[in-house]
């Protein structure tokens, strides 16, 4: 009979679930640069600049097949389909988080700014992720404990040691209302950083905190599919971070410790 309790154990294994997660971005990332340059808005969603594409469909239905493939019995929360149902007691304890294609706009306009992020939570909490920068070709990595990886090498955060000398980089809501809150809020920290970036990607912009590239990261209203493995990467590689949750008004942040605190006061809304 075989053993039941092992091979749980080896379906949960996080850095297994990295090599899942970063093999299932992968192949979503091809589907996508296969047809870059022919996007059409196919609906709205939240709001009317709030679109999904054909190409969000399709790319969502390969990474569920493949998830389904790899670990069977699983949950998948993905942007465009929502949550699966399980009924597999033991298997139910993973659950995969997708944003199949996050930068749907700068996809729709042809801005080379992309991503495909795919994270795997046990028991309620991610414990590893990937995200495939669709462009470059570039998949970032990490599992819980296990450090962060871009291409399988080790990354790490800046060494920025002020928030006067960080780059910092950040997003915008889909609603008016949170975009103009938001207009505030970068009023207040362009003063005080060495400048300030927004690329259209959640994921990719917490992963470029984890390897360096640039030195922290803040944005409200976003879900968990656009965080929740970029926030791994960055946390992995050294960052302090902090998640969505109703104290902080939606907050994400990831930054260097020697900045965290400092760029937390500023975009603290209260």
């Amino acid at each position: 009979m075989p053993d039941l309790d092992a091979i749980a154990s080896a379906t949960h294994d996080p850095r297994k679930l990295e090599t899942v997660a970063a093999s299932a971005a992968g192949a979503s990332a091809a589907l996508i640069r296969a047809n870059l340059g022919r996007a059409t808005g196919l609906a709205e969603k939240s709001t009317p600049t709030d679109v999904v594409t054909r190409t969000d469909l399709d790319a969502e239905r390969l990474i569920r097949r493949m998830l389904a493939d790899a670990t069977p019995g699983a949950g998948v929360l993905g942007e465009e389909g929502g949550q699966t149902p399980t009924h597999d007691g033991d298997a139910a304890r993973l659950q995969w988080v997708v944003d199949p294609l996050d930068g749907t706009v700068n996809f729709l306009y042809a801005l080379p700014v992309i991503g495909v992020s795919v994270a795997a939570a046990v028991d309620g909490e991610i414990v590893a992720g990937a995200v495939v920068d669709v462009l470059r070709d570039e998949t970032f990595s990490a599992s819980a404990g296990q450090g962060a990886r871009l291409g399988g090498g080790s990354i790490e955060i800046s060494q920025c040691q002020s928030l006067a000398r960080a780059l910092v980089m950040t997003g915008f809501s889909y609603r008016a209302d949170i975009r103009g809150r938001q207009g505030h809020i970068v009023h207040s920290l362009l003063p005080a950083v060495r400048d300030i970036r927004c690329f259209g990607s959640a994921a990719l912009q917490l992963c470029w905190v984890g390897a360096g590239r640039a030195d922290a990261y803040f944005e409200r209203d976003t879900k968990v599919w656009d965080y929740a493995a970029g926030a791994l990467i960055a946390r992995e590689a050294g960052a302090v971070t902090e998640l969505p949750c109703p104290e902080n008004d939606g907050l994400v942040i990831a930054a260097p410790p020697a900045v965290f605190d400092e760029l937390r006061a500023v975009v603290d809304e209260r």
